[in-house]
């Protein structure tokens, strides 16, 4: 998958593009992305302090599947984090 790809995510369903700036379509590609979709995003964010910015915002405020992978993530591409931080629980904070 190209990273032009993204706006053909199945994260994306409910969308006519996919728009990185919304922080809703980038918690949309956090939560329901593919693996894909997912690697596609962690090339952007490569490149992209302020994405990468967002992406920690959005993985400590908002239950996600995954937190600490985006954290661990986040670190490899250089980005101050702290690996034990407490994260939105996915699973009290949502219906699953």
């Amino acid at each position: 998958m190209k990273d032009d790809d993204l706006g053909r995510s199945r994260a994306s369903w409910n969308r006519t593009g996919c728009d990185l700036g919304s922080d809703e379509v980038l918690a949309q590609i956090l939560d329901r992305g593919t693996l894909a979709d997912w690697r596609a995003l962690y090339r952007r964010a490569r490149s992209d302090a302020r994405l990468r910015a967002r992406i920690k915002t959005l993985v400590l405020t908002v239950p996600l599947p995954l937190p600490r992978f985006w954290l661990a993530a986040l670190a490899n591409l250089g980005e101050p984090v702290d690996l034990g931080a407490t994260v939105p629980d996915y699973f009290t904070a949502t219906g699953v």
